[in-house]
């Protein structure tokens, strides 16, 4: 357990010098399965804001990609994670420290901070 937190604190702190810069409003892709986007829609208590874009189904053959600003994703990795600490379902608090830590990835590979500091 200490050692996925390790990975994913390192994930984050990851230098801004090598993470790719963006504006602070421009969005990214986060790729979906059907099942991750399900455990966020039915056990992350995120507003609509940030999960009326997952009723959103791809049209038939495009990725299952769906757009957030870094902001955006921050604030739905903290409901997902939140949602896992207080699992008391093993295979659901598994999947969601998983999906987790496919946000951190994201968010650890761009940065909207102009100081060169890192986010």
């Amino acid at each position: 357990m200490a050692r996925k937190k390790r990975s994913l604190l390192a994930a984050l702190r990851t230098p801004t010098k090598d993470r790719k810069r963006i504006a602070a409003d421009e969005k990214v892709a986060l790729e979906l399965s059907d099942r991750e986007r399900d455990l966020i829609m039915k056990h992350a208590f995120a507003g609509d804001e940030l999960t009326d874009r997952l009723r959103i189904l791809p049209r038939p053959g495009e990725p299952p990609a769906y757009r957030f600003t870094l902001d955006e994703l921050d604030e739905l990795a903290g409901y997902v994670a939140a949602e896992a600490n207080h699992s008391k379902v093993k295979k659901l608090e598994e999947e969601l420290r998983r999906l987790y830590a496919r946000f951190a990835a994201v968010l650890g590979s761009y940065t909207d901070d102009g100081d060169g500091s890192t986010r």
